[in-house]
C-alpha cells in the first residue's frame, strides 16, 4: 500500500525544514537484521546529496499553489507486487488518475485529460516519446514521485494536467538487489539494480529489467487468455553524481528502453468483402509493434547563499514502428498501414533563483528544445470505395519531415505577505515553431494560507499554453487517397492548434489527527483548441486534433492514515470534460459523428466520471501484507456508427473494481547479513471481467478488457 504524502501548497520554507525527503538506503536491513550502517564518509556525502536536493526543491522547484501528492520508496516497497509494479500502475494510486487501456499511450488519466502530462527527473525535464507502448521508466529508478496538479508555478510550460517530478534513489551504503518475478500469462521479469558511492564525492545507481509476458496489451475479449499477445521488453536507466564542491554536483543520467509488441487479435470479426477470401479469420492476424527509445541527460546545480541555479542539457531518440498484416488488414479493414515515427530531439533548461530579501524570491528561466521528427506511412489500399473495388491493391507512401521549435521562459515572485500568507507570482512565454507558428504570454497567480499548524488553503489561477506532440500532430496528404479504400468521409485536414486554457483551482489539506491527514481540491479549466488524441485505424498509434472549445470540472478527496506498522490510504475523483466542433485533422471523425460533433457538446473518449483508489498494508514482524484497489465507472462508449446508433460518447462502460493482494518474507539467514525476500501476489482477485473500451467512440478502434486474474511469486536477494 503506497503511503501517500499529501502535502498542501506552501510558501518558501524556512531554512531549517526539510523537503522531500529522497529515499532511504535501499540496503538498510530490516528489523532484527544487523547492519553496520553506513562509514561517516558514506553519510556525509549522502547529506551533502540530500542538502542539494532539499535547495532545488526549495529555491528552484517548489511546488506553490499546486496540489501535491508523493509516493515513497517505503511506499511503492508495500504495494502489491512491489517494485515489480509497473510505474503507470503505481500511478493510479494517487489522486485524480483514472485507468486506460496501454494503446491510449500511456494507460493512464489525469483528471480526465488526454496524455497531457510532463515528467521530470530530480528537475529536469524527460523529453516525451512519440506514442510508444508501455511506460518508459522502470519503478526501480523511482526514489520517490510527486503528482503536481492544478494551478502550476510559471516554471511548470506545456505538459500541465499533470506533472510527475521522480527523484532517483540513493544510496547511504553501497546496495541494491537482484530478483526474479513471474506468474501467470507467462510472466517473466528478472531485475536488478545497485547503487553507492566512490570516494567522498561521487554516487551511482544502475537499474536494469527484462519482461516476458502473453497479455502484453489488454486482450480485446474476455477470455483469460489473448491471441497473438506475447511481449518482450528490456529497460535501463542509470544514474551518477559527483560534487565539484561542498555547493556544486554534476549528475548525468542515461535511459534506454526496447519493447516488441503483437498486437492481439479479436476472433469472429467480419470480412471486409473487397479483398481476400470469405473465409478470412480475425483470429490468424499478424500485427506487431516496436518501440525504441533512448535519452541521455546532464545537469549541473549550484546552491549559494543568495540563490541557487541549475542547468541542464538533454538528447532523446524515439522510435515506434507499426508493422500491418497486409493481406489480413486488407481482407478486414480495407487498408494496411505500415507506419514508422521517428524523432531526435535536444534541449536546454535553465533555472534560478534570487532571494531579495527574507519576504521576497525571484526565480527565472527558460527551455528550449528542437525536435526532428521523421514520419513515413506505407498504405496498402484498394482502389475504388468500401463496396465498389476496381482493382488488386497497390501502396501509397505519405512522408514529413519537420524540425520544430518550443520555446519558453518565465520569472515569478514570491512574495511572503504574512508569516500565514504566501502570494506567488509569476509570467510565463512560450513560443512554438512546428507544423503551426504560436506563442502566448501567460500569468500565473497562486495565494497559500496557513492560519494555524495543520492547516493549508490554496487558491490559483493559470494561464496554460500546451503544444500538441510534434509527432502525432501531423495532418495525412488526404489528396492521396481520392478514388481508394482510404478516401475520408471529411475531406477536410486543418493543421493541429495548441491549446489555450484557463485554469481555476482551490482546495485545502487538513491534518485531522496524529497520522490523520485529508485533503479535498476543486477545479474548472475553460479551453480554446482543446486538445484530444485517438486510434483512427488499425495501427496502434495516435493522433490529435483540437475541438474548438471546450472545459473540465471536478473534485478530488484525498485520505491517509498511519499508525505504526499499519498504513492506509483513499482516493475518490469527480470529474466532467466536453468538448464541442472539431477542428483539425477532421478526416480522421466520421462523417456522421463529425456533423453531430459541430453543433453538440459531448464527452470526451478520456472522460470517466467517478475514478477511486484505496489500499492498507501491515508488516507483522518479517512478514507484510498488502492491498490495493483502483476503482471505475467507466469510460466512454457509442458513437452514430455503433449499434445501435447513440450520440458519441454519450455512453460509458461497466464500472469496476479490481483488488489486488500480496504477501511478502523477509527470510534472514545470518545476523548480519542481507535478507532474501519471498513474495506471493494476486492481481484481480475477484478476477472481475470489466471492458476499459468497447471499440466504439471517437478514436477507439477495437475492445480493450482489463487483465483477468494474475498469480505471481518472486524472490529477491537484497545486496
Amino acid at each position: 500500500m503506497p503511503e501517500i504524502v499529501v502535502s498542501a501548497p506552501k510558501g518558501k520554507p524556512k531554512p531549517k525544514q526539510a523537503a522531500r525527503r529522497r529515499a532511504p538506503p535501499a540496503a538498510a536491513a530490516p528489523v532484527g537484521v544487523a547492519n553496520a550502517g553506513p562509514t561517516p564518509a558514506q553519510a556525509a556525502l549522502d547529506a551533502k546529496m540530500t542538502s542539494l536536493d532539499q535547495a532545488r526543491d526549495n529555491n528552484l522547484l517548489p511546488k506553490i499553489g499546486a496540489s501535491t501528492s508523493t509516493i515513497s520508496r517505503e511506499a511503492i516497497e508495500k504495494l502489491p507486487q512491489a517494485d515489480n509494479t509497473p510505474i503507470d500502475k503505481v500511478i493510479l494510486q494517487l489522486p485524480g488518475v483514472s485507468y486506460d487501456s496501454a494503446v491510449s499511450n500511456p494507460d493512464f488519466h489525469v483528471r480526465s485529460e488526454y496524455a497531457n502530462v510532463q515528467w521530470r527527473i530530480n528537475g529536469i525535464v524527460l523529453p516525451e516519446g512519440v506514442s510508444a507502448l508501455g511506460p518508459l521508466i522502470d519503478t526501480n529508478f523511482v526514489g520517490s514521485m510527486s503528482l503536481l496538479t492544478g494551478t502550476l508555478p510559471a516554471q511548470y510550460g506545456l505538459r500541465t494536467a499533470g506533472v510527475l517530478d521522480i527523484t532517483s534513489r540513493s544510496f547511504a551504503e553501497p546496495g541494491g538487489a537482484i530478483s526474479l518475478y513471474g506468474g501467470s500469462q507467462q510472466t517473466i521479469t528478472p531485475s536488478f539494480d545497485y547503487g553507492g558511492s566512490v570516494g567522498n564525492n561521487s554516487e551511482y545507481f544502475v537499474t536494469a529489467r527484462g519482461n516476458w509476458n502473453a497479455l502484453g496489451l489488454e486482450n480485446p475479449t474476455p477470455a483469460l487468455d489473448a491471441i497473438h499477445d506475447d511481449t518482450q521488453q528490456g529497460k535501463f536507466f542509470g544514474y551518477a553524481s559527483t560534487l565539484l564542491d561542498q555547493s556544486t554536483r554534476f549528475s548525468v543520467i542515461s535511459a534506454a528502453s526496447y519493447s516488441a509488441f503483437q498486437i492481439p487479435n479479436n476472433p469472429g470479426q467480419p470480412w471486409g468483402m473487397d479483398f481476400g477470401s470469405p473465409n478470412a479469420n480475425s483470429a490468424t492476424l499478424n500485427e506487431n509493434e516496436n518501440d525504441t527509445y533512448l535519452a541521455n541527460i546532464a545537469a549541473w546545480q549550484r546552491h549559494g547563499t543568495d540563490g541557487d541555479a541549475q542547468i541542464a542539457v538533454y538528447s532523446r531518440y524515439a522510435q515506434v514502428h507499426f508493422v500491418p498484416d497486409i493481406v489480413g488488414d486488407l481482407e478486414f479493414n480495407d487498408v494496411a498501414s505500415d507506419v514508422t515515427r521517428q524523432s531526435m530531439l535536444n534541449g536546454i533548461q535553465a533555472d534560478a533563483s534570487y532571494l531579495v530579501n527574507d519576504r521576497h524570491t525571484l526565480r527565472f528561466g527558460f527551455a528550449v528544445s528542437a525536435e526532428k521528427t521523421n514520419i513515413n506511412t506505407v498504405y496498402t489500399v484498394l482502389p475504388g470505395s468500401p463496396g465498389a473495388v476496381t482493382g488488386p491493391p497497390f501502396p501509397i507512401t505519405d512522408s514529413s519531415s519537420l524540425l520544430g521549435w518550443n520555446i519558453g521562459a518565465y520569472i515569478q515572485d514570491e512574495w511572503k505577505l504574512t508569516n500565514q500568507l504566501t502570494l506567488n507570482a509569476g509570467l510565463r512565454f512560450d513560443q512554438l515553431y512546428q507544423y503551426v507558428d504560436a506563442n502566448q504570454l501567460s500569468p500565473r497567480l497562486a495565494l497559500v494560507y496557513k492560519p494555524f499548524a495543520g492547516t493549508t488553503f490554496h487558491v490559483g489561477y493559470a494561464r496554460y499554453f500546451t503544444p500538441p506532440y510534434q509527432a502525432q500532430a501531423y495532418s495525412a496528404n488526404i489528396a492521396l487517397f481520392n478514388n481508394t479504400t482510404n478516401q475520408p468521409d471529411v475531406p477536410l485536414a486543418s493543421p493541429v492548434q495548441p491549446e489555450r486554457s484557463n485554469y481555476y483551482d482551490i482546495g485545502v489539506d487538513q491534518v485531522v489527527l496524529p497520522g490523520l491527514t485529508m485533503g479535498v481540491d476543486a477545479y474548472y479549466k475553460q479551453a480554446t483548441n482543446q486538445l484530444d488524441d485517438g486510434q483512427f485505424g488499425a495501427a496502434v498509434v495516435l493522433t490529435q486534433f483540437n475541438y474548438a472549445e471546450g472545459f473540465s470540472e471536478g473534485g478530488e478527496f484525498k485520505l491517509k492514515y498511519t499508525n505504526g506498522n499499519f498504513n492506509a490510504y483513499a482516493n475518490f475523483a469527480y470529474n466532467i470534460t466536453e468538448g464541442k466542433d472539431v477542428v483539425s485533422n477532421q478526416y480522421l471523425i466520421d462523417s456522421a459523428d463529425y456533423n453531430y460533433l459541430l453543433t453538440n457538446w459531448h464527452y470526451t473518449d478520456d472522460m470517466q466520471l467517478m475514478t477511486g483508489s484505496a489500499g492498507a498494508s501491515y508488516r507483522w514482524e518479517d512478514t507484510l501484507f498488502t492491498t490495493s484497489v483502483i476503482l471505475g465507472s467507466g469510460l466512454r462508449t457509442g458513437d452514430l456508427e455503433s449499434t445501435p446508433p447513440v450520440p458519441p460518447n454519450s455512453e460509458h462502460t461497466t464500472p469496476y473494481a479490481v483488488v489486488n493482494v500480496g504477501i511478502a518474507h523477509d527470510f534472514k539467514w545470518s545476523p548480519d547479513a542481507k535478507p532474501l525476500t519471498v513474495r506471493f501476489d494476486i492481481v484481480n482477485l475477484l478476477d472481475q471481467i470489466y471492458e476499459l473500451r468497447t471499440g466504439s467512440g471517437i478514436g477507439e478502434f477495437a475492445p480493450q478488457y482489463g487483465a483477468r486474474r494474475g498469480f505471481f511469486a518472486g524472490i529477491s536477494q537484497k545486496l
